[in-house]
C-alpha cells in the first residue's frame, strides 16, 4: 500500500538533507525503495515528502529524522554519514543511533567540533574516559588515532595530565627507504608524520611546536620508551600492529602514576617481517577482561573517511576469506589423496 509522509525541517536543513544535486536524496531513495522530493514552493520550501510502501516510508522517515538532527547540530552531512544512517536504520539499530548526541568534547584550532560520528566511535571515546588503558584495533579510516589525540589534547587543556607522549614503531611500510639525510629527528620524522598531522589539526602548528620545545608534547619512536616510567601523561602508541610481543610488553609497563595509555592499530596492515607475530594481536587476547583495561574493536561500518574505503576493506576481507577457504580445500584434498594411496 502506497503511503506519503511529509517532514518539515527548515529550508536550510532541507537543502542539506537533499545534498548537492540531490545526491543524498538519491541514496535514500535507492536504499529504501521510495520516492523523496521537496514539496515546498518551487522545490525550495521546507517540506520533504516520502512516498512508497508503508514500511519503506516509515524506515526512510527514521533516517531523514536522524539526518535532520545531525544537520541541526551543525555537522556536515557527507556520503559516509548518510550511508551510516541508512545502514543502521536498515539493520533496525535506530536505538543505537539515538545514543549519538551533540557531545562535542573538543574544538580544533580551526574551530571544528570533534565528536563521535558512529556508535563505535562513541563507545571508543567512553572507553578512553573510563579506563586507564585502552587497546583499539580496527580498519583504516575509523578515527582510532584522531580521536585518541583529541582526547589527549582535551586532557591536557583541562590539566588532567601534564604532557602528551605520542609514539610509533619505526617500521617501513613495505618499502626500503635506505639512507635518509639529516639529524636523528629528521630521520624518524617520516615515521611519525601521522601523529604530527593529528596534533596540528587539533592545536595548530605553532602551538604544537612551542609545546614540543617545552617537552609538554613528545613525539618519539617506540624504541625511546625503554627504561622510562611515564607519570602524569597521556600516552598514545599508534600503528601498534607493527610491534612485536616483546615491544608491547615493554611499552605497557612504562605506565606511571596519573597516566593513561591508548594503543591503536590495524591488524590487516602489518608491516612486520615474515614470521614475526604482531604484538597487538597478542595483547588483545592477553589483556581482555582485566579491570581498568578496555579492548575496543572497530569494524568497516565505523569508517568515516572516504566511502570507498569501506568497499576496499570489504573487498580485501572477501579476498582473505576466499584465500583461506581455498587453502583449507586444498589441504582436505591432499588428505583424501594421501588416504587413498595404497600403503607400502
Amino acid at each position: 500500500m502506497t503511503q506519503k509522509k511529509i517532514l518539515t525541517p527548515s529550508p536550510e536543513i532541507t537543502k542539506r538533507i537533499f545534498g548537492s544535486f540531490d545526491c543524498h536524496a538519491r541514496r535514500l531513495e535507492e536504499a529504501f525503495g521510495i520516492r523523496m522530493y521537496n514539496s515546498g514552493a518551487d522545490g525550495n520550501g521546507d517540506c520533504i515528502t516520502l512516498e512508497g510502501d508503508a514500511d519503506a516510508v516509515s524506515r526512510a522517515a527514521e533516517a531523514v529524522t536522524y539526518l535532520k538532527k545531525v544537520a541541526a547540530m551543525g555537522d556536515d552531512l557527507t556520503d559516509q554519514s548518510v550511508d551510516y544512517v541508512i545502514r543502521m536504520v536498515s539493520e533496525g539499530a535506530t536505538e543505537q543511533l539515538s545514543e549519538l548526541d551533540d557531545d562535542c568534547f573538543l574544538v580544533t584550532a580551526r574551530g571544528k567540533p570533534v565528536k563521535a560520528k558512529t556508535v563505535g566511535q562513541k563507545k571508543y571515546v567512553e572507553a578512553i574516559r573510563k579506563n586507564t588503558i585502552v587497546i583499539c584495533a580496527g580498519p583504516a579510516g575509523t578515527g582510532k588515532t584522531y580521536l585518541a589525540v583529541a582526547m589527549a589534547v582535551k586532557a591536557l587543556r583541562s590539566h588532567e595530565i601534564s604532557r602528551i607522549i605520542l609514539t610509533r614503531p619505526a617500521v617501513e611500510a613495505g618499502e626500503k627507504l635506505g639512507f635518509l639525510p639529516g639529524d636523528l629527528q629528521s630521520k624518524i620524522d617520516p615515521y611519525l608524520r601521522p601523529l604530527y598531522d593529528a596534533l596540528y589539526e587539533m592545536m595548530g602548528a605553532e602551538t604544537v611546536t612551542r609545546l614540543m620545545e617545552k617537552m609538554t608534547i613528545e613525539i618519539a619512536p617506540l624504541a625511546y620508551m625503554r627504561g622510562r616510567t611515564l607519570d602524569d601523561s597521556f600516552i598514545i602508541l599508534d600503528a601498534a600492529q607493527n610491534t612485536t610481543e616483546e615491544q608491547m610488553k615493554m611499552f605497557l609497563t612504562r605506565l606511571g602514576s596519573g597516566s593513561k595509555i591508548v594503543v591503536t592499530g590495524d591488524l590487516t596492515q602489518t608491516d612486520l617481517p615474515d614470521g614475526k607475530k604482531s604484538g597487538l594481536a597478542a595483547t588483545v587476547k592477553i589483556l581482555s577482561g582485566i579491570e581498568g583495561i578496555a579492548v575496543h574493536e572497530f569494524t568497516e561500518r565505523d569508517v568515516v573517511r572516504h566511502r570507498l574505503i569501506q568497499k576496499i576493506i570489504m573487498a580485501y576481507d572477501r579476498y582473505e576469506r576466499d584465500k583461506k577457504a581455498k587453502a583449507a580445500q586444498r589441504r582436505e584434498e591432499m588428505k583424501k589423496f594421501s588416504a587413498s594411496r595404497p600403503q607400502k
